[in-house]
């Protein structure tokens, strides 16, 4: 009787210690939501496409990593149900978050990885006639990130095939896919990915949506990046996870 007494107890503690961790887990996520919620409506979105919404020059301080500021409050509307990837596009809100992560430059420069970039993490190809230290307006910005959009939403109606998305899924793939090109999320280069997508386990799909290498080493902006790619696909948080730690810790 002693022994099962001690069993009985130990159970009930460990029950207790993962109902105290559930709560924790609980509390941070709402916690989070309604953090997640202010800043989102202290956000200024940055217009996709010249009629709807414009990068300012004057937001932005050329040749830094500087973030442009937003013009256009967001105010995200997630779909009810999963759709096929061949019907949508990327989100404004996306948008937004891709041009935080990847800031606006108006002059070429090299990435992390020494490829030659500009706009809005636009790689140099040879019919742009462009080269490190040229100079770009705020129209071949715009044409530049639009151009590159469609490649990546092409990229992912690729790769998914017929499985369905949400739009903050779908997202979440569009910047992956836009971060590290088509070519590094093929069957060869990202397998794990790929058998995720054909079993349909969405979960698997968010375990491998990081990528925190560029040229071999490991970028730490890149980590923050995957981080908050993760966050878009599980959650369709688009707020950068860095100032939501900050306010967290203000507001413990």
């Amino acid at each position: 009787m002693g022994l099962t007494r001690q069993l009985k107890q130990r159970e009930a503690l460990r029950r207790q210690k993962e109902e105290q961790e559930a709560r924790k887990k609980t509390g941070w996520r709402n916690r989070r939501r309604r953090l997640s919620g202010r800043m989102r409506k202290r956000k200024i979105a940055l217009a996709a496409s010249a009629g709807i919404m414009g990068i300012s020059t004057a937001a932005t301080v050329p040749g830094t990593q500087q973030s442009v500021n937003m013009q256009q409050a967001i105010e995200r509307v997630a779909p009810d149900i999963r759709t096929s990837a061949a019907l949508m596009k990327a989100s404004d809100e996306l948008k937004a978050a891709m041009i935080e992560e990847e800031g606006v430059r108006y002059t070429v420069y090299r990435d992390v990885a020494g490829y030659p970039t500009v706009g809005v993490g636009h790689l140099i190809k040879p019919g742009d006639g462009l080269s490190v230290g040229d100079r770009v307006t705020e129209e071949q910005v715009l044409e530049f990130l639009e151009q590159d959009l469609a490649i990546a939403e092409a990229g992912v109606a690729r790769l998914v095939g017929d499985l369905p998305l949400f739009q903050h899924e779908f997202d979440a793939l569009v910047d992956l896919v836009y971060n590290v090109g088509e070519g590094n999320v093929s069957p060869g280069k990202s397998p794990k990915l790929n058998a995720a997508i054909s079993a349909g386990d969405y979960q698997a799909i968010a375990d491998e949506l990081a990528y925190h290498n560029a040229g071999g080493a490991l970028a730490r902006g890149l980590v923050y990046r995957s981080e908050r790619r993760v966050n878009i696909f599980l959650e369709a948080a688009y707020e950068d996870p860095r100032e939501l730690r900050t306010e967290i810790n203000r507001s413990a």
